[in-house]
């Protein structure tokens, strides 16, 4: 009887974790924002009908970078999963933290049960409608790995090299145009060039009524950058 072919764990789990990264960094990059009224969203993406940012409910949007099946997946799986929520209980019961930890859950379990791992990471982001200290970021990798940042978090790609730049300029509470200036600045580098045709941005704004979330196109985003 031949001997069963044996890898040890912790040797699986790298492989699935460098095969996830590898698949995330051949995609364009995304990153996220605080502002005076709200947060803004900036991806790198030059399709007018895939997309990467979307709403999932009031006051809550998602944005996803590496495979795009996979990430569309999550999104509508957070759709129904916060809809249901907010039918059952109320809509003020449905909040980022909790959309986020079944996001880990979700990412998790593939990761560890599953041959290959989701070739994704995610985005949920939270605005409070009083009070800007409240806005939250919730950073999900594809291990189910979650972390909560305060300021702006960068997703995919050379996310690395993108912070550093975005490190060096970033100043808590600027006007829209001001932010959004510099997160294309950060996403472009000193070697290219962005213009709103290679862009997808959207906002989560405050003081809009219940839908917070409103998308950034044409001859607005133009005008802003």
């Amino acid at each position: 009887m031949s001997q069963p072919f044996y890898v040890a764990p912790e040797q699986v789990m790298k492989d699935r974790a460098d095969y996830a990264r590898k698949g995330i960094a051949r995609g364009r990059s995304l990153i996220a924002s605080t502002y005076a009224n709200g947060v803004v969203i900036c991806a790198e993406n030059t399709s007018n009908t895939l997309r990467k940012v979307s709403e999932i409910y009031d006051r809550i949007g998602f944005a996803g970078v590496g495979k795009y099946n996979e990430f569309d997946q999550l999104r509508i799986a957070g759709i129904r999963h916060a809809d249901l929520k907010g039918f059952n209980y109320s809509r003020a019961d449905v909040d980022g933290r909790s959309l986020a930890n079944q996001y880990a859950n979700m990412l998790g379990q593939v990761f560890t049960h599953e041959m290959k791992p989701m070739e994704v990471e995610i985005l949920v982001a939270e605005i409070d409608e009083e009070d800007s200290a409240k806005d939250q970021l919730f950073h999900i990798l594809y291990d189910g790995s979650v972390s909560d940042h305060t300021g702006n978090v960068v997703l995919g790609g050379d996310s690395d090299a993108i912070q550093e730049r975005l490190t060096a300029q970033w100043a808590a509470g600027g006007e829209l145009g001001t932010t959004l200036k510099m997160l294309v600045s950060s996403l472009a580098g000193d070697d290219r060039e962005l213009v709103a045709d290679d862009l997808e941005v959207a906002v989560l704004e405050r003081g809009t009524g219940r839908r917070s979330f409103r998308r950034i196109e044409g001859d607005e985003l133009t005008s802003l950058l």
